[in-house]
């Protein structure tokens, strides 16, 4: 999943000192001077807690004069002196925000987090005021209104559209009190979102499965009963072993541990994270937000929140959303049913009285996969060594686009973990900066994403580098191993890297439109096609070294991956879609939610028909992406992608995996071009048509599923 900092205006900070104090803040506080680093990265190693708020204030400060001065300019409006010049404000504002932002995903503390809830209300005011000033819209209605007439480039159009509509659809057009409310919605807004991360993460960390008798490790594969050690040791529990919420902890637990207490115990606590009724829960928040938002769409003369949303997709509507969903769910669901019945065949070989629960679904799949496919992903994982794998993603981007990628040991970095690498075209011309943070901590949220401490601009016709960061929760090294990947986890690194490089090689003017600055459901594209060169076998044969032997992966054991390349789809989709079409529910309404979420949960997967044995990829108290992450009526945006992603790799498939001519062209209409034109338009440009769904649907093996029509 991507994460963007939005480096438009924060509003009011707090005064957290005075007299002169405050001023050995501000005379010491890195933000206020130009970063003497290395490609001008944060200086992340003289940044203090204390500085942000101090930062922030300033920021805001100097971002209203900068607002106050292009309205009150005594000429009349013109793109340069209002639109460019709304453009390059903001420019502390953003500095400081993009440092700030990424801290509290990446790197928080209880400090970090009170300043953030602190400020939001202060930041949704600030950029209120901005977006509710009449006199400032007026002047950029002028410029709307002659737009014809004013010789831009397609590139300054653009501007000047998401510009012009940025003010309508936060609510220039509303009277006094409806403003009035809206203000009041967004800063509750601010407050709920950012509350509803931190109650997740600290639920995520709370949990902790000691295990004391090694007996109830049967199953485990030893690398994870080596992290469990080392986990447990770390907490103060040295003969006991540690099992987490942590993707790399439970997910594996859940797929190998023969003890189906202990599964049922962490998938109930995984499953239930922020739905306890306690001060971390999230029920009445969530259910709040959806509301608010739903009011706030309303106030801006839409139906609900989807429609507000979707309006700037490609997607447009709800309803085509909800088309594409349900052509999918049909055949998924069906896939998923006999998944289940296949497993539910062996519990019955084993001699077992159970029917096949969801906490049962990982360990009896792993065992259909091993019976069907005699493949074992403890038998691929010795192959995925992160370092190798690392080579393997580097070595298909320089083979694509030429790229370079050299480790700099004398930069700041804002973790121990963290690496930051320059990128460089294949003449050495510099490109850009990435930072990749890999493993799970306490002050790290969940997920994968790609997010940025600097978006690429061209500042007096040269271009500004960017500065990029992935950030993921791998499996950590352990005893005498490095990291080690599941198959998952090595297609979740070339993703996020396919994010990366749609910020890394923008090429534009304006920052505000570089990089991922994308609609949602185009966005997933350069990141999910990165996928697929994960699965080519001649790809594979580079970088699948065995950690111990040395040797790549042998033919068999790809021919076996291939073989299952479409195994456990019917799962992997159904959560998936039914996830996406729960986003919809909560957002598609028209009323006031006035049950539980809990309520509102269960009646959506009722609606659809899910089966008792699978949950949603995400249930509501954790479905961050809708909630705290900015993806609210879009996460069906990873699979509408994905419809891009497997139409557009047949342009490689078709050809040469590493076409040059395709992969040009691909970065130049793609990955260079941010959000400067229609996606659709660029995409057709690229591909020569538009996409169709048979690609996905074979990829997914749904393409000849059978399905009852009848029911």
């Amino acid at each position: 999943m991507k994460k963007t900092i939005i480096a438009m205006a924060a509003s009011g900070a707090l005064l957290y000192a005075c007299g002169a104090k405050e001023e050995k803040t501000e005379n010491m506080n890195p933000f206020f001077e130009a970063y003497d680093t290395p490609f001008e990265v944060p200086p992340f190693d003289k940044i203090e807690n204390e500085h942000f708020s101090p930062a922030i204030m300033e920021g805001i400060k100097q971002h209203q004069a900068e607002i106050d001065a292009i309205v009150n300019n005594p000429e009349d409006p013109t793109f340069a002196n209002t639109i460019e010049a709304m453009e390059k404000s903001g420019e502390l504002l953003a500095k400081v925000s993009s440092v700030f932002y990424n801290f509290n995903s990446a790197n928080t503390n209880d400090t970090i987090q009170a300043i953030a809830k602190e400020l939001a209300p202060e930041i949704s005011k600030h950029s209120d005021n901005i977006s509710l000033n009449e006199k400032l819209f007026a002047r950029v209605n002028s410029i709307w209104e002659m737009k014809d007439n004013l010789g831009l480039n397609a590139e300054q159009q653009k501007l000047l559209e998401k510009t012009y509509k940025s003010f309508v659809r936060n609510g220039a057009n509303l009277n006094e009190a409806d403003k009035e409310k809206l203000r009041k919605i967004n800063s509750r807004l601010s407050v709920w979102s950012l509350t509803f991360g931190q109650n997740l993460l600290e639920e995520t960390n709370a949990f902790k499965l000691f295990v004391d008798n090694e007996a109830d490790l049967a199953g485990l594969p030893q690398e994870l009963r080596d992290a469990a050690k080392a986990d447990a040791k770390a907490a103060g529990e040295e003969e006991k072993w540690l099992f987490t919420l942590q993707n790399p902890s439970i997910m594996p637990f859940l797929q190998y541990a023969e003890n189906r207490e202990l599964r049922k115990q962490i998938w109930e606590a995984y499953q239930s994270r922020a739905n306890k009724d306690n001060d971390k829960d999230n029920k009445a928040i969530l259910v709040e937000t959806a509301n608010l938002r739903r009011e706030k769409a309303q106030l801006l003369g839409y139906k609900n929140h989807a429609d507000y949303v979707l309006e700037e997709s490609m997607a447009k509507t709800s309803e085509q959303v909800y088309d594409l969903l349900n052509q999918l769910w049909t055949p998924a669901l069906a896939k998923a049913q006999q998944e289940k019945n296949e497993m539910q065949a062996i519990v019955t070989a084993e001699g077992k009285d159970f029917n096949i629960e969801p906490w049962d679904w990982r360990f009896y799949e792993e065992k259909l996969r091993q019976q069907k496919f005699n493949l074992d992903e403890q038998e691929v994982k010795p192959y995925f060594a992160l370092d190798k794998v690392q080579d393997g993603v580097f070595m298909v981007v320089k083979n694509l686009f030429g790229l370079t990628f050299e480790e700099i040991k004398d930069i700041p970095t804002y973790h121990p973990d963290a690496k930051a690498y320059e990128v460089k075209e294949a003449d050495g011309t510099h490109v850009g900066v990435l930072y990749m943070d890999f493993h799970p901590r306490p002050s790290k949220r969940g997920g994968a994403w790609m997010t940025s401490y600097r978006p690429q601009q061209t500042i007096d016709g040269e271009r500004k580098a960017p500065v990029i960061s992935i950030v993921c929760n791998f499996s950590k090294p352990t005893g005498d191993a490095p990291a080690l990947l599941t198959f998952d986890e090595v297609t979740t690194f070339f993703h996020e890297f396919g994010h990366a490089l749609h910020g890394l090689l923008s090429n534009v003017q304006y920052r505000s439109l570089a990089g991922t600055s994308v609609p949602r459901d185009f966005v997933e594209l350069p990141s999910q096609i990165m996928e697929n060169w994960a699965t080519e076998p001649e790809v594979l044969k580079q970088y699948a070294i065995h950690y111990k032997t040395g040797e790549p992966i042998p033919d068999e054991l790809i021919e076996k991956l291939k073989n299952s390349g479409t195994f456990g789809q019917g799962f992997a989709t159904t959560e998936y879609l039914a996830a996406s079409l729960l986003d919809l529910d909560y957002h598609t309404q028209e009323k006031e939610i006035v049950g539980s979420a809990n309520d509102f949960e269960k009646a959506s997967l009722e609606k659809i028909g899910l089966m008792g044995e699978i949950i949603p990829r995400y249930r509501s108290t954790y479905f961050q992406h809708i909630f705290a992450g900015g993806y609210s009526s879009g996460y069906y945006s990873y699979i509408w992608s994905g419809v891009l992603d497997t139409d557009a790799f047949q342009a490689f498939k078709e050809t040469d995996l590493f076409n040059p001519e395709v992969a040009l062209a691909f970065r130049k209409e793609i990955l260079e071009r941010g959000g400067t034109d229609e996606p659709m338009k660029m995409y057709v440009n690229f591909r020569g048509a538009e996409p169709k769904i048979d690609a996905l649907l074979k990829k997914r093996g749904l393409d000849q599923v059978s399905v009852d029509r009848t029911k």
